[in-house]
């Protein structure tokens, strides 16, 4: 008899720990407060049927990968259909499905604002960066920023601010799939993130980015639906009218001690932390790696702007479904003394509003199916967050930095692999810090180092003739540094993870702050640059203007 496949090995493991959930729930948070009829088993397949169909798509994915293009991107090879869905699928991630919807349930119109901001990005990567992303990257971002400047520093400064941005993101998946675990097996919570990490981690190794795009595909098309359904179920509670829905929601956030829904301050309470919070979210999304590299898989510059076409609409469409969903979720949580008491009692529960609301609609099977579609966009887009990173470590850093463009494809392939466990590692120690926090406000931070230290840089660098390599440098540095810094004085992190008792920065993004530290470095670094260096940044600038707008031509 043949020895068992390591991975296979690894695979058998994970499906029979999820089989032995139902007994595990037999004292979960859940069934102790709910005294509705949980159907644990019916949870329990769906779960296997989710982690089987995972692995069987990376299987097929691993078996169909024929180069080492794979390992990065899909080698052109996606209609803008497909990879549409799949860049709407990285985005709206579990922190969208799950944390936005909760912090509506929690703060009413300022949960809103969340919703609103993270859509508010896409005209901006639709008009001015999509076609120009495809034609100047090849695999990761700091391919589109060293087109013209210079390539060992900017790629050292694009891969470190990708790994912070890809570590941050991650964390907030953690929180979600954790408290997910917990609440329908009953596992404690670092037991569900270490298990699901390690799924992640054996999944990304098994399939690659194939893989992980068709998930991401697949789980996108599973979400809209299931979106759609639950946003109809929520809203059906008032008749499916808006004014119903407003003033049935304003009564019963008011009657529990919550204010009125529909007014602003609940959680952005001053002008600052709105504008802050609303810059970074609107910016952030042209500085997620794992968003950025799927464009560099379209066909052409047509495919590029239709495949954010797509990501537009369905990214519009899924935004309004969680403030529908977020808002109908009040009547059938805050409606109800005994969802009202999970809502209240369950540690982190505040984030898992959508599934109480979906068992309050349609009963455990249809809270089995739409926690199962949560936890399927959570395994994807964490696969692509991993993914984006260990990009940036093994072409970035290795095969260019280090190797000078020529390194030994076999070892390349082995770094990213070990670049794509540390990231796992890094993110399950992350996410056992941040038990209590909402994922929602855990993406932001992220978004607002995207738009502190990529978001600056690549406009300029894009759209600027004199930015230089110099100021690029000075003002990317100046913005990631402010904004982890500031991340670190907040409230979620100095408050929620270090246990301080006040927080030093008072608002709720540093965004506000750091982004016009970071353009002021990048204008006044490079107006004063006047070495050999900078002439020849300004003098590459046609040759890559005339490259982003056609595809033809490079720079000499």
């Amino acid at each position: 008899m043949s020895a068992l496949n390591p991975k296979r090995a690894g695979a058998l493991f994970f499906l029979a720990v999820l089989w032995s959930a139902p007994a595990n729930a037999a004292d979960s948070s859940l069934r102790a407060l709910l005294p509705h009829t949980v159907n644990q088993w019916l949870i329990t397949a769906a779960f296997m049927a989710c982690v089987c169909v995972a692995l069987v798509v990376a299987r097929l994915a691993a078996a169909k990968a024929r180069a080492d293009a794979d390992n990065y991107h899909l080698g052109l090879s996606t209609s803008s259909f497909q990879n549409g869905l799949a860049i709407a699928g990285s985005y709206f991630s579990g922190a969208s499905f799950l944390g936005v919807s909760a912090l509506i349930v929690t703060h009413g119109y300022d949960g809103m604002v969340y919703a609103i901001g993270f859509l508010a990005g896409w005209p901006i990567m639709t008009l001015l960066l999509a076609e120009r992303l495809r034609n100047l990257g090849k695999f990761t971002l700091g391919d589109v920023l060293a087109y013209r400047l210079k390539s060992t520093p900017i790629r050292v400064f694009a891969a470190i601010g990708s790994l912070v941005v890809t570590l941050l993101y991650l964390m907030a998946q953690m929180v979600g799939v954790g408290q997910l675990i917990r609440l329908l097996f009953g596992f404690e919570y670092w037991m569900g993130v270490a298990i699901v990490g390690a799924m992640m981690m054996l999944y990304v190794r098994l399939g690659g980015i194939f893989a992980t795009t068709w998930l991401t595909i697949v789980k996108s098309v599973l979400l809209l639906v299931g979106a759609t359904v639950l946003a109809l179920a929520a809203i059906w509670k008032f008749g499916f009218g808006l004014e119903t829905l407003s003033s049935g929601t304003k009564t019963l956030h008011t009657a529990v001690g919550r204010g009125n829904p529909l007014a602003p301050g609940s959680l952005l309470s001053d002008p600052v932390s709105l504008v802050s919070v609303s810059l970074a979210l609107m910016c952030g999304l042209a500085g997620l790696p794992h968003v950025l590299i799927r464009f560099f898989t379209a066909p052409n510059p047509r495919e590029a702007r239709m495949s954010a076409f797509w990501a537009t609409a369905w990214s519009g469409w899924f935004y309004l479904l969680s403030i529908a969903i977020g808002f109908g979720a009040i009547g059938f949580i805050l409606g109800d003394p005994v969802f009202r008491s999970v809502w209240r009692n369950y540690e982190g529960g505040d984030n898992m509003a959508s599934l109480y609301l979906a068992h309050a609609a349609g009963g455990g099977l249809f809270m089995g199916t739409i926690a199962a579609i949560a936890f399927l966009t959570i395994l994807a887009v964490m696969g692509g967050l991993v993914l984006a990173g260990a990009a940036s470590v093994s072409h970035d850093l290795y095969a260019i930095v280090r190797k000078k463009g020529k390194p030994d494809p076999a070892r390349e392939r082995r770094i990213s692999h070990l670049a794509a466990l540390g990231l796992g590692a890094a993110a399950v120690a992350l996410g056992l810090a941040t038990e209590r926090l909402n994922m929602a406000i855990l993406v932001s931070l992220a978004f607002s180092i995207a738009a502190s230290a990529h978001f600056p840089v690549l406009i300029l660098s894009l759209f600027w003739k004199r930015c230089t390599t110099r100021g690029a440098l000075v003002g990317g540095y100046a913005g990631l540094l402010s904004a982890m810094t500031l991340t670190l004085l907040s409230e979620p992190v100095w408050v929620g993870m270090l246990r301080q008792e006040a927080a030093l920065f008072p608002y709720a993004s540093p965004a506000l702050f750091s982004i016009p530290a970071a353009l002021l470095g990048v204008w006044l670094f490079s107006v004063t640059d006047k070495s050999a260096r900078a002439r020849e940044d300004r003098d590459n600038f046609d040759a890559q203007q005339i490259r982003a707008e056609t595809g033809v031509g490079g720079i000499a």
